[in-house]
This record gives structure tokens, sequence and C-alpha cells, in this order.
């Protein structure tokens, strides 16, 4: 009876019980049924083109006013695209700035390198940002 008694006081009678363990597949069904979703969802999502843009290197030629910014550049095959490549100066400030088309190629991941004209001594240069065309 004093069992009965303190199970009650503190909730766990037989009914809380079957109540506790129906919630508990309940929010079990509903973390299987997000993760189903999200693994068809990141499944069907990879299918999209890709493209990439990886800095490899930088040569400050400010003497002749330009920077060659050499990366390598990841576009699907058969796609065309384009990027923007910029040069800094010691304030981070954009002191050059140029926009490159390119055309399909058969290879996915290409060697380039660009030269952008400076308006000020330049301290680095870098891919600002590539798409599909």
């Amino acid at each position: 009876m004093a069992d009965e008694m303190l199970a009650s006081r503190y909730g766990r009678t037989p009914r809380n019980a079957k109540r506790d363990r129906w919630t508990l597949i309940i929010v079990a069904i509903g973390f299987v049924a997000v993760f189903a979703a999200w693994v068809v969802w990141a499944g069907l999502d990879g299918s999209r083109p890709t493209l990439e843009a990886k800095d490899t290197g930088h040569t400050l030629h400010n003497d002749e006013r330009y920077v060659e910014v050499a990366f390598n550049l990841s576009v699907p095959i058969g796609r065309t695209s384009a990027c923007a490549v910029q040069a800094l100066n010691e304030g981070f400030v954009v002191v050059g700035w140029k926009i490159v088309e390119y055309p399909a190629s058969d290879t996915y991941t290409r060697p380039l390198v660009e030269n952008v004209r400076v308006s000020q001594e330049a301290n680095t240069g870098l891919i600002y940002e590539c798409w599909l065309t």
C-alpha cells in the first residue's frame, strides 16, 4: 500500500508509464521520419551541377601595375562559367577587379591564371566568386 501511495505521489502509476511509452514511440517515429526526409532531400540535392574555385597563389607585379592570380576552376563538363577576380591592398580594399568568362571544357578541373590591373599597389589577388553561365 505504501508503495502504491509513493508511486502515485511521484507519477509512477501504470497509466503514466503507458503514456510515457507512447510518447517515446511517437517521438522516435517523428525522428525517423525527419531523418528519412533529410536523406532523400540530400540525395536529390546532390544531382545539381557544382562549381568550385580554389585560389592556388598570386604574384604581385606592382611596378607593372597588375597582379597575377592563379586558381583551379572545377566546372561540370560541357558547362560555361564566369569568375570575378580581384586584387586587394594592405587595407583589404579592392584595387583591381576583372570578370572573366570561360568556355566549356572537356575536363572537370583546370588550372587558370588571370592578370588583374590595379589602381594602387596591391597586397594580394584572389577569386571573389564564380558562377555557371
